[in-house]
C-alpha cells in the first residue's frame, strides 16, 4: 500500500497520538505545534515536526501544508486558532481535513466551514467504554453507519465445543458471523458447522438491538 502524507496540527494528548501512530503504520507525517515541548517531545517520531503558529497562513505556506494529502487540526481549547486554521488549509489547498471538537457547538461549527470529519474524542470513546460496559461480553465494536455495527464478543464457557448454527444467529437473532478469531488466527465462517471454543471471538455483523439482545442472552 503507497504510504500518505499527513498534517497534525496540534500535538497534543490526541493530535500526537494518532500523528505518532500514523507514523508508525509508515505513513509520512508532518507535526506543528506552536509549544516547542509538544514538538521535542514527537521530534524523533514523526518524519518532520515544527514550531509553527497555524494562525499565520504564511508560515504554514512555508512549512509546504499545501503539498499534504490530509490535516488534522486538534488544537484543543483555542477554538478561534481551530477555525483560523482549518481557513488556512483550505486557502492553501489542502485536500481533506480532519478536526477535533470539544462539543456539539464546535462540531456545527466546523462542518459549516467545511472540515469532511469532525471527532469529538471524549463523546465517541465514552460511547465506546458504554458498550462494552453494558456487555462485558462486547470486546470492542465499529459502526458502519445506518444502525449497522460489527462487533466483536467473546464465547463463554458454557458454548464450549458448540457450533455457529447452534447460536440460531439468523434464524434467531437477525445478525450474521462474518468469522472467528481464535488467538491470532482468523477462522472463516463459511458454514454453520464451525465449532468454537471458550476464548474465542466472534466476529459479528447486525444492528444495535438485534446484537445487544443476543449478548444479553449469552
Amino acid at each position: 500500500m503507497k504510504p500518505r502524507n499527513f498534517v497534525a496540527i496540534g500535538l497534543g494528548a490526541f493530535g500526537g497520538t494518532v500523528a505518532a501512530e500514523l507514523a508508525r503504520l509508515g505513513d509520512h507525517v508532518l507535526g506543528i505545534d506552536i509549544d516547542e515541548k509538544s514538538v521535542n517531545r514527537l521530534a524523533n517520531t514523526l518524519s518532520e515536526a515544527l514550531i509553527a503558529d497555524c494562525r499565520d497562513e504564511e508560515a504554514l505556506r512555508e512549512a509546504g501544508v499545501g503539498s499534504y494529502d490530509t490535516a488534522l487540526v486538534s488544537i484543543g481549547e483555542d477554538f478561534e486558532s481551530n477555525i483560523l486554521c482549518v481557513m488556512n488549509l483550505r486557502l492553501l489547498g489542502v485536500k481533506t481535513i480532519w478536526s477535533k471538537a470539544l462539543n456539539k457547538t464546535q462540531h456545527r461549527i466546523l462542518t459549516k466551514l467545511g472540515v469532511d470529519r469532525v471527532v469529538l474524542p471524549e463523546q465517541e470513546m465514552g460511547q465506546h467504554i458504554a458498550q462494552m460496559l453494558h456487555n462485558p461480553l462486547v470486546r470492542d465494536y465499529v459502526s458502519l453507519g445506518n444502525g449497522f455495527f460489527v462487533v466483536q464478543i467473546g464465547v463463554p464457557p458454557d458454548y464450549e465445543g458448540q457450533s455457529l448454527d447452534d447460536f440460531q444467529l439468523g434464524p434467531k437473532h437477525n445478525i450474521r458471523c462474518l468469522g472467528v478469531m481464535r488467538a491470532c488466527n482468523y477462522i472463516e465462517a463459511t458454514s454453520g458447522d464451525v465449532v468454537v471454543h471458550a476464548g474465542d471471538q466472534l466476529l459479528l455483523l447486525g444492528q444495535r438491538a438485534d446484537l445487544r439482545q443476543f449478548g444479553d442472552n449469552l
